[in-house]
């Protein structure tokens, strides 16, 4: 287990919150492995992906940027956003829960944005029951990747 640092907030959970807008996990698996890991993981926990981006291809294609291989998911579990954009209309601007796989030296990185984002920059208490529960959600689709 590591230790969360959520600002004033401290925590034990089983991936790493090394900047204050994200979970992360790091796995030996290679690239591919980890990203085909991570979907099943979040499919088990009730999300879809709506798109995906790959980065380094992208960047290659537009720029002749050639870098390690880096994909942005867009994950999507449908009632969660539902009652995140029924409460403050305005959170889509932050939907959905991006996730990225990228390789990083010796390890791939896995990581997500933390739901618990959107109650900070709204300031939406209302909000903070289904960010907590996506951010559940997430941890433990994280969790399945770290090996």
């Amino acid at each position: 287990m590591t230790a969360v640092d959520r600002g004033s907030q401290r925590a034990t959970v089983g991936v790493a919150d090394t900047h204050s807008y994200g979970l992360r996990v790091t796995t030996s698996l290679h690239v591919e492995d980890a990203e085909a890991r991570i979907r099943e993981a979040l499919s088990a926990e009730g999300f879809g992906v709506l798109t995906e981006i790959d980065r380094a291809a992208t960047l290659h294609a537009k720029l002749a940027i050639d870098m390690a291989p880096y994909t942005i998911l867009d994950a999507c579990r449908p009632p969660l956003a539902a009652q995140a954009v029924l409460a403050e209309p305005d959170v889509g601007l932050l939907l959905p829960c991006n996730v990225v796989v990228y390789a990083a030296d010796d390890h791939t990185v896995v990581a997500a944005l933390d739901p618990l984002t959107m109650v900070e920059l709204t300031g939406q208490a209302n909000l903070q029951p289904v960010a907590e529960d996506a951010r559940a959600r997430l941890e433990r689709a994280l969790t399945a990747v770290a090996v």
